[in-house]
């Protein structure tokens, strides 16, 4: 006969299922693209520029923050534009007001980071039964004190995600040189949406010889 688990051994197994799944990326890269033939990127200074709207600053600020520290820990000088600038810097400039405006400051580079999307998702998650031997005596003892823990309904979830582009520009040629897209599910805040992106964007660029490690 099969022996039945114990009590602790199916605990141990959902917390170590619900570990997993705590841990499991929540940024995704959708797309990504490459100029071919570019050596790592050599720049005097880039500027980080995030393009959302009023309702997204503290997004703006959180993601250009942390890209622009991700660049500098790779050994290119980087700032933030709305901490350079403001969150209206260029409106209302002409193209060649605008890159005057940028290169007056130094920078012969940027990176744009556009908020293209924000979808709400809803998804079904279906009954479980589960299964716990608890030493309780008689059918309604058991059934009373034991069914509610263990047969969990079925229920829906609403998740907000987010698909953001990143752009680098290189100024002087006015060259793209690369571009991606990610797609990040139901971030719990600004700053962690912000760190993911950055974190999976630094490791695409690295492993196409954009950075050095």
């Amino acid at each position: 006969m099969k022996k039945l688990m114990s009590a602790g051994t199916i605990g141990m197994f959902f917390l170590i299922a619900i570990l997993l799944s705590s841990c499991s990326p929540r940024t995704s890269i959708v797309s990504s693209w490459t100029k071919p033939d570019v050596p790592s990127v050599q720049y005097q200074k880039v500027l980080v520029i995030g393009l959302m709207g009023s309702k997204d600053r503290p997004l703006q600020e959180e993601v250009e923050n942390s890209m622009m520290k991700a660049l500098n820990a790779h050994g290119i000088n980087a700032g933030s534009a709305y901490a350079e600038y403001g969150p209206k810097a260029f409106q209302g400039l002409s193209e060649q007001e605008a890159l005057k405006k940028i290169r007056d400051k130094g920078y012969d580079g940027t990176f744009t980071i556009a908020l293209l999307d924000r979808r709400k998702e809803k998804r079904y998650t279906p009954p479980s039964v589960g299964f716990a031997p608890y030493p309780y005596y008689g059918f309604w003892g058991y059934y009373r004190h034991v069914y509610g823990r263990i047969y969990q309904p079925g229920y829906y979830t609403v998740s907000t995600n987010f698909i953001l582009e990143a752009n680098f520009y290189k100024l002087g040629a006015d060259q793209l040189i690369y571009s991606a897209q990610t797609k990040t599910s139901a971030p719990d805040s600004p700053q962690i949406l912000a760190t993911d992106f950055t974190n999976i964007l630094i490791q695409d660029m690295l492993s196409k010889g954009l950075l050095k490690k």
